[in-house]
């Protein structure tokens, strides 16, 4: 059979393929009510935080700034190597910060995940075969934080916020 004689069995094909897609998006959509305000909207412990771990935070800084036109402020942090910390606001969506890496650590971009009870969800994240890279660490008037990392190898933090 030559092509022009598949071709309404191949468009029909291809109906189907998206009409089935289009369904999965609406019921997806119908599931979540899109009109409740952020607040309202049930989110299983989201991500909150991202954290660049870099070589040259100046250079970082200089990049970023112009590439997304975040707005960065620093601020003294006797537990970051250089003594700086930068926090970086993105206006909505999930903010982060910036940091001199701590000698012999990895560089990069690490993603954290806000948990009601960080000793509890390390513990878990544990007992399910995950590797704790750093335990409970309690940053002063914000919150507390840990770094795992899972059974493939991916390393995660995760953060408590002080209650206000």
């Amino acid at each position: 059979m030559g092509m022009f004689q598949q071709l309404p069995s191949l468009l029909s094909e291809a109906r189907s393929t998206l009409s089935v897609f289009w369904h999965q998006i609406i019921r997806f959509a119908t599931k979540r009510n899109y009109s409740k305000s952020r607040k309202e909207e049930i989110v299983a412990n989201p991500f909150v935080h991202v954290e660049l771990n870099t070589a040259d935070p100046i250079k970082a800084k200089a990049f970023y700034s112009k590439l997304f036109e975040w707005q960065l402020e620093d601020m003294p942090n006797s537990a970051v190597p250089n003594g700086n910390y930068t926090i970086i606001k993105v206006g909505e969506g999930t903010g982060g910060g910036l940091m001199q890496q701590v000698p012999g650590g990895p560089s990069g971009w690490l993603s954290y995940v806000g948990v009601d009870d960080v000793r509890a969800a390390t513990t878990k994240a544990q007992s399910l075969g995950g590797e704790v890279m750093k335990d409970v660490t309690e940053v002063s008037d914000m919150g507390w934080f840990s770094f795992i990392k899972d059974p493939t190898g991916a390393v995660l933090g995760l953060w408590q916020s002080k209650s206000k």
